[in-house]
């Protein structure tokens, strides 16, 4: 095999997304606030850049559309919160892991992946900077250095569920997604657009996200049967990269 992908949130890292999204709201907002924004619909403006980015045509990086939407929404200097967003997303973002949960098995399943894949990728939507990704991560036990490739919203111009998203994550690691195995909890977004350009998958139970269009029939399991899913893989050939 040459690449296992693994989603990040509700995969990885145990979550109710509707509980991780209001506590980063909130945090975030907080934090827009004491910079001088106007409290007055900074969350829906941010939800609509969101949105944007989630619509991106591949034109330009998602950063680029996030920020171009949110600076015409809140009329304001977007510059002051882009100069610190790098200490945010290291800083107060943190208080945001208060809605999740610990993942004992995070690390040992990447690095077992490790010894069954050339390549190991952190697929997560990139609807965050970098270092929110590796902020992330970091709650499991797991930094950038586990990973081949992370996506970020500097780095794409895609995002889940549209299936160029993994076509380009392909094209930069330079796979064929039939060589490729997506490990995700989320029908809509990681089984069906990775499943449809050929990749296998593995759905992941424990924070599973159905979806009653895109029902996934194919591998399933828990986080503790995904480990045994993986050790039961053969190893990769040593000296291939």
């Amino acid at each position: 095999m040459k690449a296992i992908l693994f989603d990040l949130d509700g995969t990885l890292l145990p979550m109710v997304q509707e509980e991780f999204i209001e506590a980063y709201m909130q945090v975030l907002v907080r934090k827009l606030c004491s910079l001088g924004f106007a409290p007055e619909g900074l969350a829906k403006s941010v939800w609509k850049s969101t949105s944007a980015m989630i619509n991106n045509d591949g034109k330009r990086s998602n950063e680029e559309v996030f920020w171009n939407t949110f600076h015409s929404l809140v009329k304001e200097d977007t510059g002051r919160f882009r100069e610190i967003s790098d200490a945010f997303y290291s800083g107060e973002f943190h208080q945001v892991k208060a809605a999740t949960q610990d993942n004992p098995l995070a690390a040992q399943t990447v690095r077992l992946a490790r010894k069954k894949a050339d390549l190991v990728v952190l697929a997560t939507n990139p609807l965050f900077p970098g270092t929110a990704q590796e902020s992330r991560l970091s709650w499991i036990g797991l930094s950038r250095e586990d990973f081949d490739l992370i996506t970020s919203f500097e780095t794409d111009s895609y995002c889940k569920p549209n299936p160029e998203y993994y076509r380009c994550v392909c094209r930069r690691i330079g796979v064929k997604p039939e060589e490729c195995l997506m490990i995700g909890n989320d029908e809509r977004e990681d089984m069906h657009p990775a499943s449809g350009l050929g990749m296998d998958c593995f759905l992941v139970t424990d924070w599973v996200i159905r979806d009653k269009r895109y029902p996934w029939e194919g591998k399933t399991g828990s986080a503790e049967e995904l480990l045994r899913f993986l050790n039961a893989l053969p190893d990769r050939k040593e000296g291939l990269t």
